[in-house]
């Protein structure tokens, strides 16, 4: 054999030789590696709840508005949030304003009323000279003496009306004064958005008026939010609702759903539907108005059932579900089974294991070492 052909063969045949042993130790390193070990799980009794989400917050059922009867300026103010009141207590009192126009429209009546009277009490005093001379009859005087008691009610009445308008009320009913502005229901107070000096304008059919504080039942609370679209045909007027209320930690709170809305509004895309819930309070329970909270909807509720979490499952390619099952060390038994409610976590299993079978988590591989 030729010199020059003796190198290429040599460097051939170590090339054969070097992969060779490279591949006999990559075998045998692979036998040697510890197998792969999966963690096990054991099913469990839980309480599995199929809920929907709603967001939205916590008000009070009816907040009144309380306004004044009465024009003017607020001499005192009695009421402040926080305070809790019954129907009737005195919560401002406002120093009346005469309007000019009211002011002259009084006085011109007082005015004509007296005119009235004077000449009324002259035909009175005439006649009452000729009844007592016995030229008239007491019935011919009767007509007399009338016309003189309405002339003077009617002067009295005019200048209570200028008392009205100057005061707020008339000397002989200061206990009914409108100047007084008391609430018209019991409840707590929610808000006082005027100040001693403030203007109030009284409610009319041109204007609301000024509200001089808003009053609440504060153990009538209900619950306002909206639910999407995709679960609205969800719910039913009654189903229990659990209200978390981020600024409540620790704490929920039961509602009954009482309404869902017949129409969608569209919002950033996504019809929402709102809903109502009255929202069920302890003696020592307290909540805010205006709580931002989310409500878990109770669509479906399974308790003390049997459960494995749904991270346990698999599926065959026509989306039959089944497990694993640990027969022997890390060998493990197919089993078909049949599911029930899913709370998104864990999920009720009705049919294929046992509540002792230990179901191998095959997601969850853990080596030896």
């Amino acid at each position: 054999m030729k010199k020059g052909c003796f190198t290429p063969l040599v460097i051939i045949i170590f090339l054969i030789m070097t992969t060779g042993i490279g591949s006999i130790y990559y075998l045998y390193a692979k036998e040697q590696e510890p197998p792969v070990r999966f963690e096990n799980h054991t099913a469990e009794q839980k309480t599995i709840v199929n809920k929907s989400v709603a967001t939205g917050a916590v008000v009070p059922r009816d907040e009144v508005q309380i306004k004044p009867q009465i024009s003017g300026i607020v001499k005192r103010l009695i009421a402040d949030a926080g305070q809790t009141v019954n129907e009737g207590d005195i919560l401002a009192v406002v120093q009346v304003v005469p309007n000019m126009a009211n002011l002259n429209a009084a006085e011109n009546r007082i005015n004509r009323a007296q005119i009235n009277l004077d000449n009324v009490k002259l035909d009175y005093n005439r006649n009452s000279i000729l009844l007592e001379k016995g030229v008239i009859s007491q019935a011919d005087f009767q007509p007399f003496s009338m016309n003189k008691m309405n002339a003077e009610q009617e002067l009295r009445a005019s200048q209570e009306d200028l008392q009205i308008v100057q005061n707020g009320a008339a000397k002989r009913n200061r206990g009914g004064s409108n100047t007084d502005i008391r609430s018209t229901v019991s409840g707590m107070i929610l808000d006082v958005p005027i100040k001693v000096g403030n203007s109030v304008i009284e409610a009319n059919t041109f204007n609301e008026g000024t509200t001089v504080a808003s009053i609440a039942n504060m153990k009538d609370l209900i619950f306002e939010g909206k639910i999407d679209e995709s679960e609205v045909e969800k719910l039913k007027e009654g189903m229990e609702l659990i209200l978390t209320i981020g600024a409540i930690e620790g704490e929920t709170f039961k509602a009954i759903l009482e309404y869902i809305s017949p129409k969608g509004i569209e919002e950033n895309g996504a019809v929402q539907f709102n809903i109502k819930a009255a929202v069920s309070l302890d003696e020592n329970q307290f909540i805010r108005a205006g709580y931002s909270a989310t409500a878990d909807v109770v669509l479906d509720k399974r308790e003390d059932v049997m459960a494995i979490s749904e991270s346990l499952l698999q599926f065959e390619k026509d989306g039959s579900p089944y497990v694993e099952v640990r027969i022997n060390e890390n060998e493990y038994d197919k089993r078909n089974v049949e599911l029930g409610l899913s709370d998104g976590i864990y999920v009720e299993v009705l049919k294929g294991v046992k509540a002792e079978d230990e179901i191998k988590a095959w997601n969850s591989p853990v080596k030896s070492f």
